[in-house]
């Protein structure tokens, strides 16, 4: 990882960077994030860019580098431009909706199952069976699409249940009469 960590991280117009000991704080049209960088990285913002560098060449501190480096990155595409994730509910009379912070799934129980929405996050709902998770963390939106899939996730033999859009699920053939 200690390619990817040597390239620094440039930042767009409209973006503002702040330091604090080990915290960088960045402010984009969408939002702003913060983030404790990992000891032994030392952080510096030179010529509209943020250059991350390592105290040592442990294969830990190796690791780090790269790791706080795309983290960083992360957080600049995401004030910039956001993150999405795509999930599709497949199933006869399956189907969600939003109502306020809550996300409700009809998804083959006995009960409707509500997800409540995290703080930062916006979840849409298109045609009463796509799920689209968007926000400016990745870490957050990435796991809240997660918990969503989680709740019914697709199974094998018909393919019923909450997937990513580009997710392939592998078909099983079921039982066959002899």
């Amino acid at each position: 990882m200690s390619r990817i960590g040597k390239l620094p991280i440039v930042i767009p117009g409209g973006v503002k960077c702040n330091l604090s000991g080990q915290k960088i704080h960045i402010e984009g049209p969408r939002g702003k994030i913060e983030r404790t960088i990992n000891d032994g990285i030392q952080i510096k913002i030179e010529n509209n860019a943020v250059i991350l560098t390592r105290v040592d060449d442990t294969p830990k501190m190796k690791a780090l580098h790269g790791l706080n480096r795309k983290l960083v990155a992360n957080m600049v595409q995401g004030v910039t431009k956001g993150f999405s994730k795509k999930l599709i509910i497949v199933g006869t009379g399956f189907r969600a909706n939003v109502s306020g912070k809550t996300l409700e799934m009809q998804i083959g129980y006995s009960h409707p199952v509500r997800h409540s929405i995290p703080q930062g996050i916006e979840i849409k709902v298109d045609k009463n069976v796509e799920i689209q998770v968007s926000g400016i963390d990745k870490q957050i939106v990435g796991d809240t699409a997660a918990r969503i899939r989680n709740y019914y996730p697709p199974e094998p033999y018909k393919g019923k249940g909450i997937r990513y859009a580009d997710e392939h699920v592998k078909r099983k053939a079921g039982k066959t009469v002899a």
